[in-house]
């Protein structure tokens, strides 16, 4: 099952994976300075995570493609890894839609 991992930069900022059932790491959140405000970005993972239009669809400056998840407001709420195809970045983008939404959070 698709999971939210919280865990605690060297920097003492929390951050989030979400994690697909296979433990691929499909989306990775900024930093937050509290727990609280990580556990809120989780919240609003999973509550954009369905609407296809808060999908920012990019490539990196080495060709790689990647997707940003953004809240109703624009503010970035989730970044993907780089993909080696836009193929597999669309595919990342379906995983993050079907299991953000039903993801149980941990603490790592």
């Amino acid at each position: 099952m698709a999971k939210f991992e919280i865990s605690v930069r060297k920097n003492g900022e929390f951050q989030f994976n979400l994690k697909a059932s296979n433990g691929e790491v499909i989306l990775t959140s900024e930093g937050y300075t509290t727990k609280a405000a990580c556990l809120n970005g989780v919240e609003s993972v999973k509550k954009n995570s369905a609407t296809e239009e808060r999908y920012e669809k990019l490539v990196a400056k080495n060709g790689k493609p990647y997707f940003n998840l953004k809240a109703t407001n624009g503010q970035i709420i989730g970044q993907s890894q780089m993909y080696a195809s836009e193929r597999n970045r669309n595919n990342g983008i379906a995983s993050v839609m079907k299991n953000a939404p039903v993801a149980e959070v941990v603490e790592v």
